[in-house]
């Protein structure tokens, strides 16, 4: 099972971004899907949440301003961030609990996470 993430880049203060993340792998089921980042020198914060049903939760830094979506049809997650500031600089990583079966059939539950996109805030 793996977390692919994407859509990170360089952009001016006010502009916006479209974060990507998709998983793949014998997965059975995706419960919470998750936005974290990590900014030069600090740890790593929870951005946005989003249940298997639709439900949502922000940090307060970003409510507002980011959306958090998913397509369970494509097991893959979105971050929509707009009028992005120099403070959303950041690496962002993806994390979702997921089910999936072993070669002998066991079910095994997980949180994974993908390798992290460089999302740079500035003009």
């Amino acid at each position: 099972v793996q977390l692919q993430a994407s859509g990170g880049g360089l952009v001016q203060p006010g502009g916006s971004l479209r974060l990507s993340c998709a998983a793949s792998g014998s997965i059975f089921r995706i419960d919470d899907m998750d936005w974290y980042r990590q900014a030069p020198g600090k740890q790593r914060e929870l951005v946005a949440t989003i249940t298997s049903s639709g439900s949502t939760n922000y940090a307060d830094s970003v409510k507002g301003r980011f959306t958090i979506s998913r397509d369970n049809a494509k097991n893959t997650v979105y971050l929509q961030s707009n009028s992005l500031k120099s403070e959303d600089t950041a690496v962002y990583y993806c994390s979702a609990q997921i089910m999936y079966y072993l070669d002998d059939g066991s079910p095994v539950a997980i949180r994974s996470w993908g390798q992290g996109t460089l999302v740079t805030v500035s003009s």
